[in-house]
């Protein structure tokens, strides 16, 4: 592989996908899918509709019904009436969802333990280049 724009987005892959598996981890930890524990970590971002959180989620309603109904059963989450269209439902987090999403947060949010080995300034190196990134690709 000689393009490196292609070779540096393998090692990357390999690094986040196959040995820093955070997600898999999470969902260990938490018991449920990673869907279900992104879907509370934007309600614990901000109380949202059913509509709001499909979107952001991108995917269908009836899917995300299913997934808040799951996360209400667990007692992570609450549905409530909108104030401001009352067939609608608000979603909030509960003080035990709160504190689900922020394990989840901790788990996700820890580095992949090669990232301890680098020298400082190669860690700084790789943290201007992805922060660049990141501003290209929003």
């Amino acid at each position: 592989m000689t393009d490196p724009a292609a070779r540096a987005w393998k090692n990357l892959r390999i690094l986040l996908q196959e040995r820093g598996d955070r997600r898999r981890e999470v969902t260990e930890a938490l018991g449920m899918s990673f869907f279900r524990i992104k879907a509370l970590r934007a309600i614990a971002r901000q109380p949202m509709t059913l509509r709001d959180l499909a979107d952001s989620l991108l995917t269908d309603r009836p899917y995300t019904s299913l997934v808040v109904e799951d996360l209400a059963s667990r007692g992570l989450v609450e549905r409530t009436a909108n104030p401001a269209d009352r067939r609608s439902k608000i979603v909030t987090v509960t003080e035990a969802g709160a504190e689900t999403a922020a394990e989840a947060e901790r788990i996700l949010n820890q580095p992949p333990a090669a990232l301890y080995d680098l020298p400082e300034a190669d860690l700084a190196a790789l943290d201007r280049i992805a922060a660049h990134l990141i501003m290209l690709t929003s």
